[in-house]
């Protein structure tokens, strides 16, 4: 029988890409995780892991086991929900990871909720960009999360995890109050200096696909994933930017909002099989039912 703590540390491995990400996902040493997975390939009886270079990489075998895995992991995690539910009440630790903007319109309003609804359970909120989020639920370093995409950049959330859609929100191109706009919006700074998210941030790649889909590559000046700060920096007249609706609060004079038919859409995902666990659920709920009362805004779904 396949042991299945290993069995997880080859999947992340899969994920994750090296042994040193695993190790420290985990808090293990690298020596240590070489070989529990050195273990598991005994165990198998067949070759699960072949060096590239100096990196350890996944035999089509390996890559087979690893969708079993998926399945097994995701019925342990149904198992657990099971249980949970039979065991009655909520308590216990909720970690919730959601990305800046929803952190005050969203979570805020649902952890009130769920602290007076359910005050048994211990609530651990984390701030991270939705890129970061898929491996933090596999390591279980979170148990429910808020990630988006853009509908120009669809993104899945990924093997191991299960999604529901919470919101839908329209996407603002922000120009200062000096700058005539003609025809289509997006071609009519095609000129301008641009503020974008980092490198590496569905922000930034959002920014420089919807430019390319106007005919025209952004000329980036700034970097901010502070919606805040990209609303700031056009006040100053430092340059334009999109901002999505539930970001945009009260933005400051000289900035004009301009619509876009571009729309964020924000999912809540958590890992398969854990959708029943009641924690779970009550999370989601709350979520469901804070983005319900959000002036303007457009729940999924609904």
């Amino acid at each position: 029988m396949l042991d299945v703590r290993r069995l997880r540390l080859l999947r992340d491995l899969s994920h994750l890409g090296t042994i040193a990400a695993v190790a420290e996902a985990h808090t293990y040493t690298p020596s240590a995780v070489s070989q529990q997975l050195a273990a598991l390939q005994r165990e198998a009886g067949v070759t699960l892991l072949e060096r590239a270079g100096r990196r350890v990489t996944l035999t089509p075998t390996g890559v087979a086991l690893v969708r079993h895995a998926e399945v097994v992991l995701a019925a342990l995690e149904a198992a657990d929900a099971t249980l949970a539910a039979a065991r009655g009440g909520l308590c216990g630790t909720v970690r919730i990871g959601a990305y800046p903007s929803a952190v005050r319109t969203l979570l805020l309003p649902a952890l009130v909720a769920l602290g007076r609804d359910h005050p048994a359970l211990d609530l651990m909120v984390t701030e991270l960009d939705p890129v970061a989020v898929p491996d933090a639920l596999r390591d279980r370093r979170l148990d429910v999360a808020l990630v988006h995409d853009y509908d120009i950049v669809p993104v899945e959330p990924g093997p191991a995890l299960d999604s529901v859609p919470l919101l839908d929100e329209t996407v603002y191109l922000a120009v200062g109050a000096d700058r005539v706009l003609t025809g289509d919006p997006m071609r009519s700074v095609r000129d301008a200096d641009w503020i974008v998210g980092s490198p590496g941030t569905l922000c930034h790649s959002v920014t420089l696909h919807a430019g390319e889909l106007a005919g025209f590559r952004p000329t980036v000046r700034h970097h901010a994933d502070d919606f805040t700060a990209v609303l700031a920096l056009v006040a100053a007249g430092q340059g334009v930017g999109l901002v999505p609706q539930l970001a945009v609060g009260r933005p400051p004079a000289g900035v004009v909002l301009v619509p876009l038919a571009l729309r964020r859409r924000t999912r809540i995902a958590y890992r398969q099989g854990a959708g029943g666990h009641p924690a779970v659920a009550a999370s989601v709920a709350a979520l469901r039912a804070a983005a319900s009362d959000l002036p303007g805004e457009h729940p999924a779904g609904c």
